[in-house]
């Protein structure tokens, strides 16, 4: 007997939102569900769908340095349940990988999502998962989740896999302009004026609890790269995936130049540059350069 909807094992859907840096070509051909995110642009409201074409990122980035204000809000349990529930009414289960809860309300919002939709369709099954990422480590995880799907993994196993390497997945980035930092409060107006005049660059990461937290400062663009490279290198773990995403905020010389340094210490390395989504690039601005990739995130700080 053929098995359909909800009792054939590997008929679920994989959702993610729209501040996760994915792939667009990965995105085309295995099926990924992004949940839509709200943004503005200096006075004019936008909503990102997914991942954008860039020549709409660069405008975005172009606005940024133009002066246009940039602010994003959280998505509201209605949305979830807007895109969730066409797909439990034809019997598809549901995993949903969330931008961080270190640096967002939003896993609070799917879960009272969830729990709304489990309570009408009693059958159904909403596996929200916390990458404690963002960008482009939330895209490093969305391959994972249609990658395991795709070789026959039923969704618990998926989830308990994706839970796992939640803690292994690590974005390491280093923000051109400290004025971006200082407009989302995660530095002092003081330091971030004194920062860019002279020419201060944090490297910073998420840590193990998705929080944002600066790893050091270094002085000039130049000696800030060799650094994100060392720690890379000093964390990566290969064996889990030799693909890493490189999420940027509209600087493709600093993206080929950081791509270089990677492929003559590991030329075998599968690198994916993506343009930064604006929902993270509305907090980092343009010229924000990430690595993201597994590694040993336990132990960034000890390197």
């Amino acid at each position: 007997m053929l098995l359909t909807g909800r009792y054939f094992m590997n008929n679920y859907v994989i959702f993610t939102d729209a501040s996760a840096d994915v792939d667009r070509k990965y995105v085309a051909a295995h099926d990924i569900r992004f949940v839509p995110m709200h943004y503005t642009l200096g006075a004019e409201d936008r909503t990102t769908m997914g991942p954008e074409k860039e020549d709409l990122l660069s405008a975005f980035y172009n606005g940024q340095r133009g002066g246009d204000l940039t602010q994003t809000s959280q998505i509201a349990p209605q949305v979830y349940i807007d895109h969730f529930e066409p797909e439990l009414k034809e019997g598809r289960d549901i995993i949903y990988l969330s931008l961080s809860s270190g640096i967002t309300k939003t896993f609070d919002s799917v879960q009272i999502a969830r729990a709304a939709m489990e309570e009408k369709y009693p059958d159904a099954h909403i596996y929200p998962v916390d990458t404690l990422g963002a960008a482009g480590s939330m895209g490093i995880m969305v391959e994972r989740a249609a990658d395991n799907r795709e070789a026959g993994m039923d969704i618990e196993a998926n989830v308990a896999d994706l839970e796992a390497r939640s803690h292994e997945s690590i974005i390491l980035l280093m923000v051109d302009d400290l004025m971006y930092l200082k407009r989302g409060g995660r530095l002092p107006a003081s330091s971030a004026v004194l920062g860019t005049v002279l020419g201060v660059k944090p490297i910073m990461f998420l840590e193990p609890q998705g929080k944002l937290l600066p790893i050091t400062k270094k002085r000039g663009e130049k000696i800030a790269l060799k650094e994100m490279l060392r720690l890379y290198f000093a964390t990566r773990k290969k064996d889990i995936s030799n693909r890493i995403y490189i999420s940027h905020g509209d600087c493709e010389d600093r993206v080929k130049n950081l791509s270089r340094m990677i492929h003559e210490v590991d030329p075998d390395v599968d690198i994916v540059p993506v343009m930064m989504s604006p929902i993270i690039g509305a907090h980092t601005g343009p010229g924000m350069i990430s690595i993201c990739y597994f590694g040993d995130k336990d132990h960034m700080l000890d390197n």
